[in-house]
């Protein structure tokens, strides 16, 4: 073994003892005659201490010359650091490996960039030498936390007699949500199986089998835009039961997330998790995953502004709008910058503007609304609110979808204001009873909120054909900061409510029996009531480790465009292959070859940067421009490759000293010569135009 234990794992009870540790080299430094290592494993860092009296002369040149990230054999003796030299800022401060042998595994290159730096450099530059950024203490941190999480939790389903069953990678296509990935056939030329968006059917079809309790750990592919908490593959802990009402599921799935939390964080979860229909969430939050680490309720004040003197609110009731508002409590203090920024922010969401009032602390209500109601109305207005000195009350007048998303989002912007949402702070939540479809203006139909196969409440199956606005699906999310953790329902196990549903959502009999004719015949034959739930690991670790974006959770995500740049995929193929599976070759001959040349390793959004800089430039400087900032790119990606090691910084490039001149008086200029470039004067003095003229506002 080149190990006898793990570099972070030595401490004070293997003083004395012969180790082998092997890692990689992450600084050096050479006080003459003894040389000091810091190496690191996944475990942690080590000291090493290798003295040229103690070690090989080839073995100390060899250490000389090494370069950071070299890998590295060490054979030696634990030793205490003298009291002086103990560094409390890691585990192993407290001890050092004397080294005896000395053996090069490995010797790097000049790096791309200083690893111990990652956090300071760019995510695409990380992302394209990932296996170097997973070096990073905070990395593998991560990835254990996503370890921890995934035991945590198939130990615990292990226990309450789930059965781990894998359903197929390979399946077939049922368009109804995002798009699916698509994989030819080889066999079956023209034809396409789908990556699963989720393993719903699969789950499904194993509880008409009798697995009563099943979970898999699995993975999906959505091709759809990305964003911080969503990548194009994903991994995500899916579990179906039969014979199981709603608050069956419910408690399984919180003592679940309890005892995640306990086995991960080592604390308990010291309350229930609190349940939320989605109208109470959308109108209390305005939002279906509404984030209550802090309170700022929203307020419907549209009874009272129905009836009000201000013609702005009563028209938007009249019209069939809302008016809604949100208090911060002590924030009547609030700058004119701040106000103006929660104003525009407002104006981004969709709402044509943002009223306010700031109830000063000496009782002052400083407002325009003060011009358009009387104190009466005034007082009205502020009892509903719970309004107090030293609050900051913000208003929104539209119709009931703006107001919700404004309303909701200024929710959050306030919160981040206040700094009231603490990473460190864990707040669970169910959000129940959603709509069982949505309108898609897109598309000009109902689409499923979650999918087909929910069961909507037994006395809204009615409203299915007639009415589908009306009917309440028993669907629920799991909510965790603000943020949708995972979602589940009852789901339909009757063949003719199936039926039903498929027609609601304009199926005909024809795309019902080509699409989902397997799992309507399967529903023929004995199918016990049954709901499950999924949760998206990646958000889950995300939140637990408080990253910004799930990327920091994967070990080797996409980037925004669903590309890698590590490996540089997706990429044309050749005429062959696409030959072999029988599909017209868009790119024929070296046509392919030439477009793996045109892939330039950057994409430099330059229109955002012309945007953000409020300049204007033709297609053809376009071209130019980004030609330009690649190019730049690429020399900054250049220098960061340079090794700098043992070069002290300098504060200019050369030399440089403050040279002061004398005041002299070097000429002498009258008034008249000054005025000769004038192009205007009188009297003496430069006349400037008028810009306005008395009298006119411009």
């Amino acid at each position: 073994m080149k190990r006898t234990e793990y570099c972070g794992l030595i401490r004070s009870c293997h003083i004395g003892t012969e180790q082998i540790c092997s890692g990689w080299v992450i600084t050096k430094r050479d006080m003459g005659g003894i040389i000091f290592l810091d190496l690191r494993d996944r475990e942690g860092v080590l000291q090493v201490v290798i003295d040229a009296a103690k070690v090989s002369e080839e073995e100390f040149t060899l250490t000389e010359r090494l370069r950071m990230q070299s890998v590295i054999y060490v054979k030696g003796k634990i030793r205490e650091r003298s009291h002086d030299t103990v560094n409390t800022k890691i585990e192993t401060g407290t001890v050092e490996l004397v080294a005896q042998e000395i053996e090069l595994l490995s010797m790097a290159d000049k790096l791309p960039y200083s690893v111990d730096d990652g956090d300071t450099v760019r995510e695409d530059l990380r992302l394209r030498y990932r296996y170097l950024d997973i070096r990073r203490s905070q990395m593998v941190s991560n990835l254990r936390m996503r370890h921890l999480i995934q035991k945590a939790t198939q130990d615990y389903l292990d226990n309450k007699g789930f059965i781990y069953v894998e359903t197929p990678i390979l399946c077939k296509s049922t368009p109804e949500g995002a798009r699916d990935y698509l994989i030819p056939s080889r066999v079956h030329q023209g034809s396409f199986y789908a990556l699963p968006q989720s393993p719903q059917i699969y789950k499904q079809l194993l509880m008409v089998g009798g697995i009563d309790k099943y979970y898999q750990v699995a993975r999906c592919f959505r091709d759809e835009d990305l964003r911080a908490d969503r990548q194009p593959e994903f991994t995500q802990v899916d579990m179906e039961m039969s014979f199981v009402e709603q608050e069956d599921i419910w408690e399984h799935l919180e003592n679940l997330f309890k005892h995640i939390y306990k086995c991960c964080k080592g604390e308990d979860i010291g309350y229930d998790f609190p349940r939320i229909t989605w109208a109470e969430a959308m109108d209390k939050y305005g939002s279906d995953k509404p984030d209550i680490r802090f309170d700022l309720p929203i307020v419907d004040l549209t009874d009272i502004a129905r009836d009000c003197s201000f013609s702005v609110f009563r028209k938007v009731c009249d019209g069939g709008g809302v008016v809604r508002a949100i208090n911060a409590k002590g924030c009547a203090g609030f700058s004119r910058t701040e106000i103006e920024k929660l104003t525009k922010n407002a104006i981004s969401y969709g709402a044509k503007g943002m009223a306010w009032i700031a109830y000063r602390e000496d009782g002052e209500i400083y407002s325009i609304l003060t011009k358009y109601f009387d104190e009466e109305e005034m007082k009205k207005l502020l009892s509903a609110m719970d309004a107090m000195p030293g609050d900051f009350i913000l208003f929104c007048a539209d119709k009931l979808d703006i107001v919700r998303k404004t309303l909701g989002n200024l929710r959050l912007d306030i919160a981040d204001m206040l700094g009231l949402r603490d990473k460190n702070k864990y707040a669970f939540l169910f959000v129940t009873d959603f709509p069982q479809f949505e309108y898609s203006e897109e598309e000009k139909r109902w689409v499923s909120t979650h999918h087909p196969f929910t069961m909507p409440y037994p006395e809204d199956v009615q409203y299915l054909l007639t009415e589908p606005g009306r009917v309440r699906a028993q669907a629920y999310d799991v909510v965790l900061n603000g943020i949708e953790l995972g979602s589940g329902s009852i789901r339909i196990h009757r063949q003719d409510v199936q039926k039903i549903m498929f027609e609601a959502l304009g199926f005909s009999d024809e795309e019902i029996e080509e699409r989902f004719g397997f799992m309507v015949n399967a529903f023929r034959y004995g199918t016990p009531p049954h709901g499950g739930f999924a949760f998206g690991l990646d958000r889950f670790v995300m939140l637990m480790v408080g990253a910004d974006s799930i990327r920091d959770v994967i070990a080797f995500p996409k980037i925004k465009d669903a590309s890698c740049p590590m490996t540089d995929a997706p990429q044309p193929v050749d005429a062959e292959q696409l030959h072999v599976l029988g599909l017209d070759n868009p790119i024929r001959g070296n046509g392919a070859e030439e477009a793996l040349k045109s892939k330039t390793k950057y994409d430099t959004d330059v229109e955002a940067i012309a945007t953000l800089a409020r300049l204007s430039f033709s297609s053809e400087e376009m071209s130019e421009l980004k030609e330009e900032m690649n190019r730049i790119i690429e020399f900054a990606d250049k220098l960061s490759t340079v090794d700098t090691t043992g070069i002290d910084a300098e504060e200019h490039i050369v030399p440089m000293k403050n040279v002061f001149r004398e005041d002299v008086v070097e000429s002498e200029f009258t008034a008249e010569e000054l005025l000769k470039a004038a192009g205007a004067k009188h009297d003496g003095y430069i006349v400037v135009p008028r810009a306005f003229e008395e009298g006119k506002e411009e």
